[in-house]
């Protein structure tokens, strides 16, 4: 059922949108996991052809991040304009966003098969990997339109208080994604080739059911033809950027981090390095993802209040969002640190790349509990509409990141490049606190409350 998100309990609200949201975001992050455990176990390749996905891993995402733009700059601005009771503009936004995602997906699958071959070895590859990468990318990207799809669209499903619709679109690609990885893979011995062609096809039946139910009567803001607006277009630009450059660079950071493994570790031994790198973000993304799912599921809570113009009930949302994610990574970590020897078993039992990955696995989480907090922060001043201080929170993480990244393998040892993580997360945490303190009330008064 839907809520009604200006005057229901806002705990209430907040579970309700966040956890099937977590769950959302979990089973998503299954796509790319269960297709490495799928290419990890194969026989004699299997340690290639994992380093060859955690090659491509960045590229696909850096495609995803693509709906990730669209679709919660497009969610945000329609929540807004729900709030302010402006029924028809929030239709031509979700017309709008529907045609920019169209457009884009166009535009993408052509410029990233042009460029696959470059790609994969500016991003880390090597020849021995390249077969493999080249396989599961050309694969991929020719479903890029129904994975911006499946992303972008399913954001207007949650931010109309339909969060367990969303739930289950994304359950239905993946679930299926699963069956045909055992299919392709273990009986058709199809190899990382069956890994890509599984993924596209979830990739479509989950974009069927998004756009299905969008074009219901079911759905309050229903996607039919409208007029496609530039200056509404412009606006959902704005409000996505700073998600989308969050990912993006997430994508840049893997990619840096893949090269610099594969020359500080040297032929044979970066492969592995990559390897376990790969199994170690793999375990990464059972954190960020849900953490995400909690924090942009529930943007739209305050969105909506925004344009409302309720200030209790935004504070009220903040305090709830960030305690919730806050008890997540906390159990996460201890999760995390007691099984990491069982989770690198589902994607390798190769010896060499066991004890490194068990060892990043530890490393990459030590800093998710301040984590949780700045996600927290970062999208809900997103959702507060002011982009240019999440913008800026964001890319300071970032910067972190890639600083850290660049110059502990130079001063320690190839493996030390792990610690980036969570030097960036603690660090860029701190900042962003300090920052939101100081400038909440202004976020506020920017809408005249």
């Amino acid at each position: 059922m839907n809520k009604d998100l200006g005057k229901d309990s806002i705990l209430k609200l907040v579970l309700s949108m966040a956890v099937p949201a977590m769950i959302a975001q979990l089973v998503n992050v299954l796509y790319s996991i269960v297709d490495r455990m799928f290419v990890g176990q194969i026989a004699e390749i299997g340690n290639q052809s994992l380093a060859a996905i955690g090659v491509c891993g960045p590229i696909v995402t850096l495609l995803s991040s693509f709906g990730t733009l669209v679709g919660i700059g497009g969610s945000i601005f329609m929540s807004i304009k729900m709030g302010q009771k402006k029924i028809d503009e929030a239709r031509q936004i979700l017309y709008t966003s529907f045609t920019m995602l169209f457009c884009i997906s166009i535009l993408l699958t052509i410029l990233f098969l042009f460029l696959r071959q470059p790609m994969i070895y500016w991003f880390g590859g090597s020849d021995a990997l390249y077969p493999y990468a080249n396989t599961y990318l050309t694969i991929y990207t020719t479903g890029t339109f129904f994975a911006l799809m499946a992303i972008g669209m399913n954001y207007f499903i949650t931010c109309q208080g339909f969060a367990s619709i969303a739930m289950c679109s994304v359950i239905v690609g993946a679930i299926t994604n699963i069956i045909l990885d055992a299919l392709f893979i273990r009986v058709f011995q199809m190899q990382i080739a069956g890994a890509a062609i599984a993924t596209v096809i979830a990739q479509i039946f989950s974009s069927i059911f998004v756009l299905a139910f969008l074009m219901s009567k079911n759905s309050i803001i229903r996607l039919k033809k409208d007029i496609f607006r530039i200056d509404f277009a412009k606006k959902i630009f704005k409000l996505g950027f700073s998600p989308f450059a969050i990912i993006a660079s997430d994508s840049i950071i893997i990619i840096l981090m893949n090269t610099i493994l594969q020359k500080a570790g040297g032929p044979g031994y970066g492969d592995i390095l990559i390897s376990a790198a790969t199994i170690a973000q793999s375990c990464f993304l059972l954190v960020t993802g849900p953490l995400l799912g909690i924090t942009s599921g529930t943007q739209t809570i305050i969105s909506y209040n925004f344009g409302a113009k309720n200030r209790s009930r935004i504070e009220q949302s903040f305090k709830t969002i960030i305690i919730l994610a806050l008890s997540f990574c906390t159990l996460m970590f201890v999760v995390m640190m007691v099984f990491s020897g069982t989770f690198v078993s589902l994607f390798t039992s190769d010896a060499n790349t066991t004890p490194i990955a068990i060892k990043a696995i530890r490393i990459f989480i030590l800093g998710i509990i301040p984590m949780a907090i700045q996600y927290a922060l970062v999208d809900g001043i997103t959702a507060l509409s002011n982009v240019k201080i999440s913008l800026m929170l964001s890319m300071t993480r970032k910067v972190i990141y890639i600083f850290s990244l660049l110059i502990l393998p130079m001063l320690f040892v190839a493996e030390s490049a792990f610690f980036a993580q969570p030097l960036a997360d603690v660090i860029a945490t701190m900042i962003t606190t300090f920052v939101f303190v100081r400038t909440f009330p202004s976020f506020l008064k920017a809408n005249d409350m």
